[in-house]
């Protein structure tokens, strides 16, 4: 059972260091909801020591809220603050000899692109005029990962070990009591069943099929690390 594991770094957290020893691959905020030059030239460092891919993670300019609220902004002020960010992030990489390996929208953003057309294709075009090689991270079956496949852009699609998914394949919401698999041996095994046998059980119990190219694990949830390192131990013992 082999596959990508990433996690949200560079937002502050103290468990970054700790987390990145378990991980393949790394999304790294760039200062719309959190993080600034220090952080991102911090954490990339720290990626590069432990030769885990970087990503970026824009999202909507909005710290109060980390990123988690939709915001009512006009299509080109959202593309020049993410075009900021993005830039931003890619003169540090520059400067510190690191490659982009992906990139993947954090929070609301990444939310609505999974569902709304008119986002998706702003964010497609986008990575396909300034960074058509990038690999961009997104749910498997979302709107974001058609349009990027019809646009020529490579997918990994994404699955998340320590949540619980509806029959359409979204995430049950975080206001529900059932949105979180808290035991870390529910959440490995939730997870190698959707990487094994290409289906996930949802809530209800029906089986679904998915592709699973990477999983995310959340630097902010509890019992992160924890998580990180029982995934990272399974697909060691597994290969």
């Amino acid at each position: 059972m082999t596959i990508d594991i990433n996690c949200d770094l560079g937002e502050g957290m103290e468990s970054d260091a700790d987390v990145m020893a378990y991980i393949t691959s790394c999304n790294i905020a760039c200062g719309g909801h959190a993080g600034d030059a220090k952080s991102m030239a911090d954490t990339i460092k720290l990626a590069q020591k432990h030769h885990v891919k970087i990503g970026a993670h824009p999202a909507f300019p909005d710290r109060k809220n980390f990123g988690r609220k939709v915001m009512e902004m006009p299509p080109e002020k959202l593309v020049e603050s993410l075009r900021s960010q993005l830039k931003s992030f890619q003169d540090i990489l520059t400067q510190s000899n690191a490659a982009l390996h992906h990139i993947k929208p954090h929070g609301a953003l990444y939310n609505l692109a999974a569902k709304d057309a008119g986002t998706a294709s702003l964010l497609v075009a986008l990575i396909k005029t300034h960074y058509p090689e990038v690999i961009v991270y997104a749910p498997y079956g979302s709107v974001m990962a058609k349009i990027a496949k019809e646009n020529g852009l490579e997918v990994w699609h994404e699955v998340f070990a320590d949540r619980n998914y509806h029959e359409d394949l979204s995430l049950v919401s975080r206001d529900d009591p059932e949105a979180l698999i808290h035991n870390t041996k529910d959440a490995v095994s939730h997870l190698a069943n959707m990487v094994i046998t290409g289906k996930v059980q949802t809530l209800s119990g029906k089986m679904i099929p998915i592709e699973a190219d990477t999983v995310c694990v959340h630097g902010d949830s509890r019992g992160a690390l924890a998580l990180t390192k029982a995934i990272h131990e399974t697909m060691k013992s597994a290969n």
